[in-house]
C-alpha cells in the first residue's frame, strides 16, 4: 500500500497497549512507527508486540519525527490539554484518547488551533462501536419501540479495593468515574439524542479510603423522554446494561460488549478474525413490542462491534477521503455534560444546558 500514514503513540499503560496499538495495527495503511513509554516493563512488552517499532523517552522524538503524520495520545488525562496542543504545533493530525480535555475552555482552544493548523483532531471515543450499541441504534433507528419515553444505561464494575500506584486513584483534574466511565456513556447518548435541555447529577465517593468519585447517575433530560447514565465501582451484580422504553415496547440488553475482555485476555484483532467483536447469544438483548399491530417478543442478535473501524475512519479522513466521525465539537460537549454535572451535584438541582 502506498498510502501509509506513520504514527507516534504517546504511552503504553493500559490505554495505549490495549485499546490503540491493537488497532492501529489492524489497519493496513496504519504503520506504528514510535511509542513513548519510561516504564521498564511497558519498554519490554512494547518490543516484544513490536519489534520493527522505536521505543523513545520522549514525545519530542515523535514531535519532531518528519515521517509520522499522527499523534495518538494515551496518556493521564491532566496531559490531554497540553500533550494535544504541542503535537498541532509541531504540524500532526492528533487523536486523543476520552476524555478530550478537562474543561470546555481547553476544548474550544484545541479546536480553533487544529483549524488555524489545518489539521484533523478527533478524540477516542471508541464505544460508539461497542457492539450491542450499534445495536441500540438500530432498534432506534428503526422504530422498532415506538415514541421514545426512557433510555438508562449502566456501565458498572465491582473493584471496592483502591489500586495502588495508579494516577486513575489520585486526586487530579479529570481524574474519577464520570470523567472515565461517564465520557463514554455520555457520547453515546449524545449520539442518539444530541444536546438535552437540561441536565442533572448525583456523584459520590463510595468505596472506603478513596480520593475520587466512583459514582455517579447522570439524568439528561430532553422533551419527551429522558437518558439515564449510571456507573459505580460497587457493583457486584450486575444489571442491563442497557434498559430502552417506548409507547410500544422495551429493549433490554445485559452483558457488555466482549473486545474489551477479549483485549485483556490476550486476543486481538487482526484482519483474518472475522468473528472480532461478536457477542455470544446468551447476551444479545430482548425486545418485547408491537409492530403492525402484532406483538413481538425474543432476542435479537447483537452487532458486530468493532474499534478498527474508528482508526480506518481516521485514517480516510487524513488521506481526504471520508468525513470525521468523532467531530471535536462532539467530544467537546461530552466534556460540557460533565461540567454541568458537576454543577448539578454541587447544587443539588437540575441545570439548563448552556
Amino acid at each position: 500500500m502506498n498510502n501509509i500514514i506513520h504514527v507516534g503513540l504517546l504511552g503504553f499503560g493500559m490505554a495505549g497497549r490495549l485499546f490503540h496499538a491493537p488497532f492501529i495495527s489492524n489497519v493496513p495503511g496504519l504503520k506504528l512507527k514510535k511509542i513513548k513509554t519510561n516504564r521498564i516493563e511497558s519498554i519490554e512488552l512494547a518490543r516484544q508486540r513490536y519489534p520493527t517499532t522505536g521505543i523513545v523517552a520522549t514525545e519530542q522524538e515523535i514531535f519532531t519525527d518528519p515521517e509520522i503524520d499522527l499523534v495518538v495520545i494515551a496518556t493521564a488525562n491532566p496531559s490531554h490539554y497540553s500533550l494535544a496542543k504541542a503535537a498541532l504545533l509541531a504540524g500532526k493530525h492528533v487523536l486523543v484518547d476520552k476524555p478530550f480535555t478537562i474543561t470546555t475552555q481547553e476544548a474550544d482552544e484545541l479546536i480553533l488551533f487544529s483549524e488555524s493548523q489545518g489539521k484533523m483532531l478527533t478524540v477516542f471515543h471508541n464505544r460508539r462501536w461497542d457492539s450491542d450499541f450499534i445495536t441500540v441504534r438500530k432498534v432506534l433507528d428503526n422504530s422498532l419501540l415506538g415514541q421514545l419515553s426512557e433510555y438508562e444505561a449502566h456501565f458498572d464494575r465491582y473493584r471496592p479495593e483502591i489500586k495502588q500506584g495508579t494516577w486513575k486513584e489520585e486526586n487530579l483534574p479529570g481524574a474519577g468515574i464520570l470523567y472515565d466511565l461517564g465520557a463514554h456513556l455520555i457520547d453515546q447518548a449524545l449520539v442518539l439524542f444530541g444536546l438535552p435541555d437540561e441536565v442533572y447529577a448525583d456523584i459520590k465517593t463510595q468505596r472506603r479510603d478513596s480520593e475520587i468519585p466512583d459514582y455517579f447517575e447522570v439524568q439528561l433530560y430532553y422533551k419527551n423522554q429522558k437518558a439515564i447514565l449510571k456507573a459505580g465501582m460497587l457493583v457486584r451484580e450486575n444489571g442491563p446494561h442497557f434498559i430502552v422504553h417506548g409507547d410500544q415496547g422495551s429493549f433490554v440488553k445485559y452483558g457488555m460488549d466482549v473486545q474489551e475482555a477479549n483485549l485483556k485476555a490476550g486476543s486481538f484483532p487482526t484482519p483474518a478474525m472475522v468473528n472480532w467483536g461478536r457477542e455470544p447469544e446468551s447476551i444479545w438483548g430482548k425486545l418485547h413490542t408491537t409492530i403492525n399491530g402484532q406483538t413481538h417478543i425474543g432476542n435479537i442478535e447483537s452487532e458486530t462491534g468493532n474499534y478498527t473501524n474508528l482508526y480506518e475512519n481516521v485514517y480516510n479522513v487524513i488521506l481526504g477521503q471520508q468525513e470525521l466521525i468523532v467531530k471535536p465539537q462532539q467530544a467537546r460537549n461530552v466534556i460540557r455534560i460533565i461540567e454541568l454535572a458537576m454543577q448539578s451535584n454541587s447544587e443539588k438541582r437540575r441545570v439548563a444546558y448552556s
